[in-house]
């Protein structure tokens, strides 16, 4: 059974920094291509940052230079750095895991940038 775990979501000040972690289980993890997505309440769920197993990486244009995708093979968990945040990145994040013929989401977690 394949799993996608969030954590690291939290309550931070803007200009601060977070990192979330997903972890994937169940089954390999190379052959999927793994994402970061974000949604705001009433609006729908929109691609952050996603990665490859090799070295495709891309960003959304609203959180280039601040926020930085990483995999790592040997603990199958891929990370998300966040830094300089703003308000308006308030949101739930997801994990993503995405392959030919199957898809899996996390349950997601909150990141609050808030004085």
């Amino acid at each position: 059974q394949v799993q996608v775990v969030e954590s690291g979501g939290g309550l931070v000040q803007p200009g601060g920094s977070l990192k979330l972690s997903c972890a994937f289980s169940g089954t390999t993890f190379s052959t999927y291509r793994m994402g970061w997505y974000r949604q705001h309440p009433g609006q729908q769920r929109l691609l952050v940052a996603d990665i490859n197993s090799s070295v495709y990486i891309s960003y959304a244009d609203s959180v280039k230079g601040r926020f930085t995708i990483s995999r790592d093979k040997d603990k199958n968990t891929m990370f998300l750095q966040m830094n300089n945040l703003k308000p308006e990145y308030t949101a739930v994040y997801y994990c993503h895991a995405g392959a030919i013929n199957s898809q899996y989401w996390g349950q997601g977690t909150q990141v609050t940038v808030s004085s």
